[in-house]
């Protein structure tokens, strides 16, 4: 739950905090509990993908849409990983829909 949860890290240092978060998680727990490590590693396979995606919404605002997907983004992203918390916090492994398998 922690590793998901740990992402909304974005509001106290944006844009970077919703990979910090369940980096440090992952870097501080993976050697405790084998459940905590996938979850945290697939919450910062999430948000390196949602990050990747601010990036490119950076870039389209020059051609004036980057603000709507920027927004439809970070929405999909806030309910996702309220969700994936959710989820863990019931003792489910939660997959995102939207990731990729950047940390093994």
């Amino acid at each position: 739950m922690l590793a998901h949860f740990s992402a909304l890290a974005f509001f106290i240092a944006p844009p970077i905090g919703c990979v910090l978060g369940p980096l440090i998680v992952w870097l501080v727990k993976r050697e405790q509990s084998a459940y905590v490590a996938e979850a945290a590693k697939e919450a910062l396979n999430f948000n390196i993908v949602v990050l990747i995606g601010y990036l490119i919404c950076g870039l389209l605002v020059f051609v004036f849409i980057g603000i709507l997907l920027g927004v439809v983004l970070f929405g999909f992203w806030l309910v996702m990983t309220v969700l994936a918390g959710i989820k863990a916090s019931e003792g489910v492994h939660y997959r995102y829909p939207i990731s990729l398998r950047i940390i093994h």
